[in-house]
């Protein structure tokens, strides 16, 4: 059976009974839905109320002529394919007609039966191609609505996210003011309380501003370590100056109590600090900032990688400014307990943002973790027990390099390393 035969009906027009008959049983034999009509004007009402895919009409008709038919058929149903049946038009007037777009195709009379079968089949094809067409089209404007609409909600969503974004940056920024605000409130607290602490604290802020600068913390120890600096000596408040000058001068002659005082106070700065900040980090750097690299310190006992990174870096800043000894002895009383009280790492990193000793312009002060193959050594490493690991002006290799982190990571070396720039 053809495509679309039981789809679509077709409709053929002719005032002559024989000339229906015979089309109507060829078609019908070929499984086509065929109507048909001996009236023009009838044919003209049929195609007002039904739909067609296909109209046939004879040429010469009494009410009118065929082409006068289809081109009223044109009007009503312009999708429908027309088709002409004539045996004496002449062939120019039928291609005009099927140039402008009056019909389809014409048949003469009388047809071959191959070729009116094969006529009706490319008909029905047009009108199926021109349907699916209109159909694509539409599903095609429906989808441009949707994808217009689509798009208007995007943006009107994207300029709601980017409002929301906004307000939040303001709040974010409203916050970290606000934050800013409390630190220094308590930092005023501090000065008020006893002006050496916020003298003290503020060249602490200093210092571990310098090493968030370096590179060598995270974002997130850079934020714990600057909230730590400032708020480190929060703890001593309400202890008496008598007692914080003793724990400073004559730490032997505190008492029991009072040795307490001093040792828990990093306790309570991890207490109070919470009220300004609810990140953990901060109060444990807090709490251990005075807790030794050899596990001699306080209040834990802690050792090594144990302690918070951001607090062995703190640790180092705090001795320098209140060990109370000049600027050259404080940085050799440093270097000296490089490997006991401090992380070798943190004191590396102080030396190299403070650059509290000279040294000569071809050389600069690196960590350990800087050390990169190619670089050469300005001064020798050697290991805590004095044995010479890499000389000096050589150049590292890959395989001295892993020789010295390996040998590091059993054994830290606690000296200064230098390479030439």
């Amino acid at each position: 059976m053809p495509p679309l035969a039981s789809n679509h009906s077709i409709l053929v027009v002719d005032d002559d009974e024989i000339i229906l008959v015979a089309i109507s049983e060829t078609l019908a034999a070929e499984g086509y839905r065929t109507t048909t009509c001996n009236n023009p004007i009838e044919a003209i009402e049929l195609v007002k109320k039904l739909p067609y895919a296909v109209v046939v009409s004879d040429q010469r008709m009494g009410e009118m002529t065929g082409l006068e038919f289809l081109a009223e058929v044109k009007k009503l149903q312009p999708n429908a394919s027309r088709i002409l049946l004539t045996g004496v038009l002449t062939l120019k007037t039928v291609i005009d007609a099927i140039n402008k777009g009056e019909i389809f195709r014409f048949l003469a009379k009388p047809w071959i039966r191959e070729e009116l079968v094969a006529t009706i089949q490319n008909a029905l094809n047009r009108y199926q191609l021109i349907i699916e067409n209109e159909r694509l089209h539409e599903n095609t404007r429906a989808l441009n609505i949707e994808l217009k609409n689509a798009n208007e909600l995007l943006e009107s969503q994207l300029k709601q996210i980017k409002e929301q974004n906004t307000a939040l940056e303001n709040a974010q920024d409203a916050l970290a003011k606000n934050f800013d605000h409390s630190l220094e409130l308590c930092y005023r607290i501090i000065n008020a309380f006893h002006p050496l602490l916020g003298k003290e604290t503020k060249s602490v802020v200093d210092i571990c501003q310098l090493m968030n600068e370096s590179g060598a913390l995270s974002d997130e120890d850079q934020r714990t370590l600057r909230t730590a600096a400032w708020l480190h000596n929060i703890g001593l408040i309400g202890i008496s100056r008598d007692v914080l000058l003793k724990s400073r001068k004559s730490p032997e002659q505190l008492t029991l109590s009072e040795h307490n005082l001093i040792h828990n106070h990093t306790i309570y700065g991890q207490t109070l600090a919470s009220f300004f900040d609810s990140m953990e980090p901060v109060g444990l750097c807090i709490r251990s900032h005075h807790e030794r690299w050899d596990g001699m310190g306080y209040p834990d006992g802690l050792s090594r990688e144990a302690i918070p990174w951001t607090a062995r870096c703190l640790a180092v800043a705090v001795y320098y400014v209140e060990c109370g000894l000049p600027r050259e002895m404080a940085v050799e009383e440093i270097l000296n307990l490089s490997g006991k009280a401090f992380d070798p790492e943190a004191v590396r990193l102080f030396l190299k943002v403070t650059r509290a000793t000279p040294l000569p312009k071809k050389m600069k002060e690196i960590l350990f973790a800087d050390l990169k193959a190619g670089m050469v050594l300005a001064k020798g490493i050697y290991s805590p027990t004095g044995m010479l690991l890499i000389p000096s002006d050589e150049v590292l290799t890959e395989k001295t390099l892993h020789k010295l982190t390996t040998h590091n990571m059993v054994d830290p070396t606690t000296q200064r390393i230098l390479v030439y720039i």
